[in-house]
């Protein structure tokens, strides 16, 4: 197997009038492919997934009712939660920004929170945290979970997180959506609600000031518009066709 060297270089440039700032260089037999602005960079991944394997920016996926669900929620911009059980990250509605799932913790408000109301008739491509080949679902794509003569929903607890499963009857293949709760469209504050109820952003707006969500507790799962957009909501996505 021919081997490939990737030459990662960390380079401070040299203080001068206009202050250069640090970058980071990939080399390929000593050819510069690719360089990005240290400041721009928050983690750095390897990874060499087999086949149908999960990586943090693939997903085998789910056929339920003839859409593709990933298996677990979006976490940064751009890459999948380790497990179908973490919460990932939240996001306010068309906004590219994540927010912890945990931290501040409930009833701590986030001190740089974004209360001012998101922009955009949907949810737009430069604004869509999902991975490549993912994207947001519609309101219509998440009313397929519901379909009751095709799809069961329960409520379940999977390796010690509650959430709500989604079986294709046909298959049986499911789909699990932890109740990861939400953050407060006025301050960012986290409810005592995770693992209690769950809600999920789609790319459908309702009206200037809200937007559509899958929603659901221990005793129902349906779809409502009644949110504000610059709430906190973790992001599960369909494959993009």
């Amino acid at each position: 197997m021919k081997k490939i060297i990737l030459i990662i270089a960390l380079a401070t440039a040299a203080i001068n009038l206009f202050s250069q700032e640090e970058r980071m260089y990939i080399m390929k037999d000593g050819v510069l492919i690719y360089q990005k602005a240290v400041s721009d960079i928050d983690s750095i991944l390897f990874h060499n997934p087999g086949i149908g394997e999960a990586s943090p920016t693939t997903d085998p996926g789910v056929v339920i009712n003839g859409v593709r669900w990933a298996t677990r929620n979006v976490d940064a911009f751009g890459t999948f939660a380790d497990t179908p059980e973490s919460y990932g990250k939240f996001y306010q509605w068309n906004r590219n920004r994540a927010w912890s799932a945990t931290d501040p913790a409930a009833g701590v408000a986030v001190s740089d929170w974004d209360a001012t109301t998101p922009e955009g008739a949907e949810w737009t491509e430069a604004n869509d945290p999902s991975p490549v080949g993912w994207r947001i679902p519609t309101t219509e794509e998440q009313r397929t979970l519901l379909d009751t003569e095709k799809v069961t929903n329960e409520w379940t607890t999977q390796n010690g997180v509650n959430g709500r499963k989604f079986t294709d009857i046909t298959s049986g293949l499911s789909v699990f959506f932890p109740a990861a709760g939400l953050r407060d469209y006025s301050n960012g504050t986290l409810g005592s609600n995770a693992g209690n109820y769950g809600r999920y952003w789609s790319s459908t707006q309702r009206n200037s000031d809200y937007a559509n969500t899958l929603y659901f507790a221990n005793n129902f799962a349906d779809l409502g518009g009644n949110l504000y957009r610059s709430s906190g909501l973790p992001v599960r996505v369909v494959v993009a066709e």
